[in-house]
C-alpha cells in the first residue's frame, strides 16, 4: 500500500514553476526586442538624415546655404525619430576637389553618426555615461550638370 504524504504531492507547483521559468526566460527576450527596436529605429533615422541632407546639399544655390540646409535636414530627420540632433556628428566630403563641393558633376558625400542609447540601461554600469550603440550612415549625391550657383 503506497504511502501518501502531504510533502510529496505536486498539486499547484506547475503554475509556480511556469511563472518563475517564464519570467527568467521572458524578461531577457523582451529587453532584447526593445533594444533591437531602438537600434533599428536609430539606423533608419540616421540613414534618412544622411539621404535628405545630401539631396538638399547638392541642390543648394551656394556653399554657405548648402551647409545650413543640410544641418537643418539632419536636425529634422533625427527629431522625427526622437533622437537628440545635438549629439549627431555630420561630415561632408567632396570629389573631385575637396575645397569646392558644389561643382558641376561633382559628388558630395555626407556621413551622419549618432549613438543610440539602449532602453533602461543602468548608468551605474557605465560610470554615469549612457550605454549606447554607435550608428552611422553615408549618402552620396552627384551635383547636377546644369548647376549654376554663385
Amino acid at each position: 500500500m503506497p504511502r501518501w504524504s502531504r510533502w510529496s504531492e505536486d498539486d499547484g507547483t506547475a503554475t509556480l514553476e511556469f511563472i518563475t521559468a517564464g519570467l527568467i526566460l521572458l524578461m531577457p527576450l523582451v529587453y532584447l526586442v526593445l533594444s533591437m527596436a531602438a537600434i533599428q529605429g536609430g539606423a533608419l533615422a540616421v540613414e534618412g538624415a544622411a539621404r535628405q541632407a545630401v539631396r538638399v546639399f547638392a541642390q543648394a544655390p551656394a556653399f554657405e546655404q548648402a551647409h545650413a540646409q543640410a544641418e537643418q535636414a539632419v536636425r529634422f530627420a533625427l527629431d522625427d525619430y526622437g533622437l537628440d540632433s545635438d549629439d549627431a556628428a555630420v561630415s561632408v566630403t567632396c570629389e573631385p576637389r575637396p575645397d569646392e563641393c558644389l561643382t558641376r558633376l561633382g559628388t558630395v558625400t555626407i556621413t551622419v553618426a549618432v549613438t543610440i542609447p539602449l532602453p533602461m540601461a543602468p548608468q551605474l554600469l557605465t560610470g554615469g555615461a549612457p550605454l549606447g550603440v554607435p550608428v552611422h550612415s553615408s549618402a552620396t549625391q552627384q551635383v547636377s550638370r546644369f548647376w549654376s550657383g554663385e
